[in-house]
């Protein structure tokens, strides 16, 4: 039997906080692993049911092939992100945002896609502007130069690196806004799994760095989006 109040629905083995988006911003986020897949559609289910276009994160391709062929049946709009393995609902596209925002996603080089696509997809779900600019790592500087147009007007930069993390720092030296860095667990022995990356970060020298767990896309993305949201609201 399913309970609700104002604030979150019981749906058997889930407590559903249905008012997160009020008081936070947005919807509560699916956490994918270690959750079977009927339970992941249940709860998009319940999420569509009272008008919330939900987010899961660490969807496996198993999970996301029977979320696809399940919410299809139902004529429900979604996106699958194989890559970011990420599984977000679309709302209808007369459902505009009036504030976005805009994100600027730099990733240091292809190895750390898996973990800058997770970013890209949250900070989209969010409904913020996102530029995606793709390995622009330090040994070669001038690739970011190049791409630094694009960056002027951006409210909030996330940069995605593993090895030495160093690209952050670097980026923080050339804009005026805040800059998220996200260390990766790519890189050689002494990279210790990020753990380099992230020490690295954590000690960059640029005020305007702040930095997430290793691995942690969503929670870059995701603070971004919240960054870029405010912005926008500043602005109208």
């Amino acid at each position: 039997m399913q309970h609700e109040s104002d604030s979150f629905a019981d749906i058997g083995n889930v407590q559903l906080d249905t008012g997160r988006c009020v008081r936070c911003g947005f919807p509560e986020v699916i956490y994918g692993e270690g959750k079977d897949k009927e339970t992941v559609l249940k709860i998009f289910r319940t999420m569509l049911e009272r008008g919330i276009f939900g987010l899961a994160t660490r969807i496996d391709e198993e999970k996301g092939c029977f979320l696809e062929q399940e919410l299809t049946k139902s004529g429900t709009a979604f996106r699958y992100n194989k890559v970011a393995r990420t599984f977000r609902l679309l709302p209808p596209e007369s459902d505009e945002k009036k504030y976005t925002g805009k994100i600027a996603v730099i990733s240091a080089g292809t190895s750390d896609a898996a973990v800058a696509e997770e970013v890209c997809e949250t900070a989209l779900w969010t409904g913020a502007e996102v530029v995606f600019i793709q390995d622009v790592g330090v040994a070669g500087p001038h690739r970011l130069q190049a791409k630094m147009p694009l960056l002027q007007d951006a409210d909030v930069v996330v940069v995605i690196a593993g090895m030495e993390g160093a690209l952050p720092s670097v980026v923080g030296g050339f804009v005026s806004c805040p800059v998220i860095a996200v260390p990766t667990s790519v890189g050689y022995g002494a990279s210790f799994g990020g753990l380099a990356a992230l020490l690295g970060m954590l000690n960059s020298c640029a005020s305007n760095v702040a930095v997430v767990n290793i691995d942690a896309g969503f929670k870059g993305g995701y603070i971004a989006g919240l960054m870029a949201k405010n912005s926008g609201l500043k602005k109208h």
